[in-house]
């Protein structure tokens, strides 16, 4: 049985730095708010999917991170009651194509098809999104390995400060970093996210022909 993404969201809504350990290993300036950007929804895939490649990008990294899927219309919301407006949380692949990201934004290096793998499922039963551990395993070698309780900002704060000026609907996901240990993937690898009390992710990362090779159009 093959599993699609367990939701369609209409904006994807993503913190950069916001892990302490991440924020040390690339030695970035401690964050006093939230970095956002967005990834396109044509970049979710779900379970299983394929990761694709660009033809000639030297860079393709994996981030592995907790997902929150919205249950009801948030806008402007107390970071107290932020359960009240979560469906449940999910494994997310935020894959980046890190030589783009000279085009000055990130649009292009955050968006690009398959760029958002989801899933396995949504789990509505997580008592503290905060303290959850997690790791991505490339290959089936542990290449990142924390705890959301390493987050900067935690959910509530998160959706308290995006819900002030993005409203966000049912099925839209948030992304809340990723720990230390990013790195390179290449065509043939498989990486997966594993974070405790949610479920494992995983994806096939494959090649793709340059534009005018053989067998395109």
């Amino acid at each position: 049985m093959e599993l699609l993404a367990p939701c369609d969201p209409r904006v994807i809504v993503c913190a950069g730095s916001n892990y302490a350990g991440q924020i040390a290993e690339k030695r970035r300036p401690w964050p006093t708010q939230p970095p956002l950007f967005l990834k396109a929804p044509n970049a979710v895939v779900g379970p299983g999917a394929a990761v694709v490649h660009p033809a000639g990008l030297r860079r393709l990294e994996y981030e592995g991170e907790l997902a929150v899927v919205i249950g009801r219309t948030a806008r402007d919301i107390p970071a107290a009651s932020f359960a009240d407006y979560v469906l449940g949380y999910t494994c997310a692949s935020d894959i980046t194509a890190d030589d783009w990201r000279a085009d000055g934004q990130w649009t292009r290096a955050k968006s690009a098809d398959t760029f958002c793998p989801l899933g396995p499922w949504i789990e509505t039963d997580v008592a503290d999104p905060g303290a959850l551990r997690m790791d991505t395993l490339v290959n089936g070698r542990t290449v990142q390995d924390g705890s959301t309780a390493d987050m900067v900002f935690g959910v509530g704060e998160l959706l308290a400060f995006v819900t002030r000026w993005i409203t966000l609907q049912p099925g839209d996901v948030l992304l809340t970093g990723s720990p230390a240990g990013v790195g390179p993937l290449v065509p043939g690898d498989r990486v997966e996210v594993r974070i405790e009390g949610v479920g494992t992710l995983s994806n096939p990362v494959v090649g793709t022909e340059p534009l005018g090779a053989p067998g395109t159009t």
